[in-house]
């Protein structure tokens, strides 16, 4: 998934609908937080790791802090916010996972997992990615996400 992480934290924040400030905001930042590893891989790491690598991307890291944050937010107005910025970092996750790699099973496996491959098929890998089957699902995730906003607007 390369454009859809935003549209797609747009629709889980509007289907939300919870009255706490910052549930919407915490959708939309959670749904893009892990892209954010893709500047380190780019600007620092200059590729020599896969970004999906990093903490970032590890379900297993999030499966932690939820656990370790979730108890201390959840008598206070934060509660409702932290579960939003958690499921979508998830939904983020699970995007990645439909054509990128993903570690489910860490720290058990350091095995990334996708449930389809995209073959390096352009000499450009986004060319590869924009021309694959799989980049009408994000097309679909911004079409649904426009609508959602449209109708929100009227």
């Amino acid at each position: 998934m390369i454009t859809a992480h935003l549209p797609a934290g747009y629709i889980l924040g509007q289907r939300l609908d919870r009255p706490e400030r910052w549930v919407f905001a915490a959708a939309l930042l959670g749904a893009v937080f892990p892209g954010f590893d893709f500047l380190f891989y780019v600007f620092v790491d200059h590729g020599r790791i896969h970004h999906h690598r990093y903490w970032v991307h590890i379900p297993f890291f999030w499966a932690i802090l939820g656990a370790v944050a979730l108890p201390l937010v959840w008598r206070t107005g934060a509660r409702w916010p932290a579960l939003a910025f958690l499921a979508a970092v998830f939904l983020h996750l699970l995007l990645d996972t439909l054509v990128g790699d993903i570690m489910w099973g860490a720290p058990v496996s350091t095995r990334l997992m996708s449930f389809f491959d995209v073959p390096p098929t352009y000499d450009f890998w986004l060319w590869s990615f924009i021309f694959h089957w799989s980049f009408m699902v994000e097309i679909a995730i911004w079409l649904a996400a426009l609508l959602l906003w449209r109708r929100a607007g009227t």
